[in-house]
């Protein structure tokens, strides 16, 4: 069947909204739009009928761009870290990791890409994010900054209204909201917490936020917001996956500092549960799919129940070749495709059907990572990044590259 996702709109007058500092205003729908598109159940986006990829067919031989597809699919080069991207005179930001997609109101959509470095390195301006803003056709017609002076903006996650959530990965990391179309400033949630952020995942039926930290014990978090669409003012929580009762219980506890000033967050409260290095994040349809990299587990979390389950543990699969688990997106269908960070750099789906599905491959590229996974509104073009390119050694991820597959991903 055709899904159908209900639309969430940002208008002109909205975007006076978020220049106000996305909270407590009133607006009137009238002008362009723009849509978040692909981060949960929510959103319209017009879709194909029914996945298709459980039943792709073995990687060929890479192509001119050194991608492995399968017969079928097509690659070309959106970006690369340093170089101004087509037709904007934009330069691309280094390191690209974490990504999402939002649909425009000409038909189009845009590409937004956190950077994973310093803010500044010998004066010049890099980390934040950027965007890549594509015409109905596909074209790229613009590329620009909608964060800067942050650093190590590793993952993040879009909002049902229509906002890229950006996530700092250090010990005084925060994260931030940022409009899509660059258009307003980047407004700071320290609300959310101060920790080593990866990835958020929001549900706005409950009004949480899912958020991972990237650290060897680092642990699953949830923001409550208080007010619909404002993620000003809350209450942070840690999961406790509890020892007794049903097996994967989850209760969560309140942090008592979220500013991390007195103790680390993890720290605050002893009963909370480890996560060996937390990654990507998602919502879909009642269900938070989170990955963990130290034990290259995928896991499943019931909003609904309260309950925890690992969809995916590389030790005990009978088909392994899901590795260095990362950054991850969810398809309509319920497909999860991940992105490896090492592994054999690929992008692999656990389908809905059953199937573990390697979708792409890097080569000539093992010193880097695979980040910002996600598809287009289409679900015929999957967006991703090398983060570190040929030069994969190199910390500051000069030689970065964002790519674009297109195929038939669903039919």
């Amino acid at each position: 069947m055709i899904i159908k996702r209900s639309e969430q709109i940002i208008d002109s007058a909205r975007r006076q909204f978020l220049r106000q500092g996305f909270a407590g205003v009133g607006w009137v729908v009238a002008g362009g739009t723009l849509s978040r598109c692909s981060s949960s159940s929510d959103g319209e986006m017009s879709t194909p009928a029914m996945s298709n990829i459980a039943n792709l067919g073995p990687l060929l031989d890479p192509d001119e761009n050194g991608l492995r597809l399968p017969a079928g699919f097509s690659s070309r080069v959106i970006a690369r870290s340093g170089t101004a991207v087509d037709a904007s005179g934009y330069v691309w930001h280094n390191a690209p990791d974490g990504g999402g997609v939002f649909t425009t109101g000409d038909g189009g959509w845009i590409y937004v890409s956190n950077s994973e470095t310093f803010a500044q390195v010998g004066g010049e301006v890099r980390g934040g994010a950027s965007a890549v803003r594509f015409a109905a056709n596909g074209n790229v017609v613009d590329a620009y900054r909608i964060l800067q002076d942050t650093d190590f903006n590793c993952a993040g996650g879009t909002t049902p209204w229509g906002t890229w959530l950006s996530c700092e990965e250090t010990e005084t990391g925060r994260v931030w909201e940022c409009d899509p179309l660059g258009e307003s400033d980047a407004v700071v949630h320290p609300a959310m917490g101060v920790f080593e952020h990866e990835a958020a995942a929001v549900d706005a039926a409950n009004r949480h936020v899912y958020l991972t930290e990237d650290v060897g014990d680092g642990r699953l978090y949830r923001f409550v917001y208080e007010n619909a669409e404002d993620l000003s003012a809350g209450e942070l929580q840690v999961a406790e996956v509890l020892a007794g009762g049903p097996e994967g219980a989850v209760e969560w506890r309140t942090v008592p500092d979220p500013s991390g000033v007195s103790e680390e967050t993890r720290y605050q409260v002893p009963a909370s549960t480890e996560f060996d290095g937390g990654e990507g994040i998602w919502l879909h349809e009642g269900v938070i799919y989170f990955a963990t990299k130290g034990d290259n587990r995928v896991w499943s979390y019931e909003t609904g129940t309260s309950m925890l389950t690992i969809l995916y543990d590389a030790a005990t699969s009978s088909t392994p070749i899901l590795t260095g688990v990362d950054n991850l997106t969810v398809t309509p269908a319920g497909d999860v495709v991940v992105g490896e960070d090492g592994g054999d750099m690929q992008v692999v789906a656990i389908s809905a059907a059953g199937p573990i599905v390697p979708l792409v491959q890097i080569t000539g590229q093992d010193g880097s990572e695979v980040t910002g996974p996600v598809f287009g509104p289409s679900l015929q073009r999957l967006y991703f990044s090398s983060q570190r390119g040929t030069e994969g050694a190199e910390l500051l991820g000069m030689s970065g590259i964002t790519y674009e597959v297109s195929g038939p991903f669903f039919i």
